[in-house]
């Protein structure tokens, strides 16, 4: 009596073992193919991972060096304003004004 496995019953095998050792092989060659691309791919995985990892924690670097610039920035900018020459508010203002206009006379004859 024979079992039914979802609609599929069991087949028995050739009797003619070279053809089942060929078949072995054949199935053997195609699994190696598949596993040296599998394994060639997740080198490739693997390299670029690193690479990635590698930016993220240069732009983080980066990212906490200009925080300090900024930073001391600020401090230096809050030093003068709280100084008693209340001019150097003014003169920053007017050197800002400046800058734009000398970029805008350049951007616009350009």
């Amino acid at each position: 009596m024979r079992r039914a496995h979802a609609g599929n019953y069991y087949e028995p095998l050739s009797q003619n073992p070279n053809e089942v050792e060929e078949e072995n092989d054949r199935m053997a060659d195609e699994l190696k193919d598949k596993i040296h691309i599998l394994k060639s791919l997740s080198i490739d995985i693997g390299n670029e991972v690193r690479y990635q990892d590698k930016l993220l924690r240069e732009v983080d670097d980066d990212m906490d060096r200009t925080g300090g610039f900024l930073g001391n920035t600020m401090n230096r900018v809050l030093r003068l304003s709280k100084g008693s020459h209340n001019y150097y508010i003014l003169y920053l203002f007017l050197f800002a004004i400046f800058v734009f206009f000398v970029l805008y006379i350049i951007l616009k004859f350009r």
